[in-house]
């Protein structure tokens, strides 16, 4: 442990000048000050020596110092754990100034050197890292509704489905239908329309479809009746 906290000039310390790592460090904690408050007693001017008084009103600043540390540190450990179970998403900037962002459930918080880091997706970020909070509820909302708009985007127009497409807009629709109106509500008015036009045309060639089936198999079933009749009236 260092014996010197502060250089000491013309029989003062001088506590504009650092001198360790404790004293370095962005929070002065408690032995750090007193270590300071030690030095500065030994070192005074014994011909004008500091006053009781204010050594007092040394103590109650850093006091009301201390408490207030302890109640930022109290105030950021809560705010991490009101996350634990949330959808977040954290910001990560490189060393080289890239920004990229990773989202996903907060598993866990753990408290080190005073800070509150947050376990995510196998990682530990920073409480100063969280960029967005997400409710679960609406997330799960939103990436239905995208899945809906990007699979719908991959059709042909509704002019050009054809039974081809009958796989793909089934699915669709299992998934479209499955939606309560929540969900939907982050789907425009716009594209449930389209999404609508698309079911109903589909259904339209699925009902051709059948229809054209049962008429060939109608008139296969009439072709060989045909043939029979005809090998009979040949016996």
């Amino acid at each position: 442990m260092s014996s010197t906290v502060a250089p000491v000039v013309d029989g003062k310390l001088d506590l504009g000048t650092t001198a360790t790592a404790e004293t370095k460090s962005n929070a002065l904690d408690k032995n750090a000050f007193l270590q300071l408050l030690v030095a500065q007693m030994k070192y005074q001017d014994p011909l004008e020596p500091t006053s009781n008084t204010e050594y007092i009103s040394q103590l109650a600043t850093f006091s009301q110092l201390e408490e207030m540390q302890n109640l930022t540190a109290n105030n950021e450990l809560q705010r991490a754990s009101s996350l634990v179970g949330k959808e977040v998403t954290v910001k990560i900037t490189s060393e080289s100034g890239n920004v990229t962002y990773d989202t996903g459930k907060v598993n866990y918080v753990v408290y080190e050197n005073g800070k509150a880091l947050l376990g995510i997706n196998g990682e530990e970020y920073s409480l100063d890292d969280v960029d967005t909070v997400v409710d679960s509820e609406y997330l799960e909302a939103y990436s239905m509704a995208s899945a809906v708009v990007t699979a719908v985007s991959k059709l042909p127009s509704v002019a050009n489905l054809s039974i081809s497409n009958k796989a793909a807009v089934l699915s669709i629709k299992e998934v479209y239908e499955s939606m309560n109106e929540y969900q939907k509500s982050f789907i425009s008015k716009e594209d449930q329309k389209l999404i609508e036009e698309y079911f109903a045309k589909m259904e339209k060639l699925i009902k051709n479809a059948e229809a054209s089936e049962e008429t060939e198999g109608s008139s296969d079933s009439t072709s060989g009746e045909s043939g029979q009749n005809n090998t009979g009236s040949g016996e």
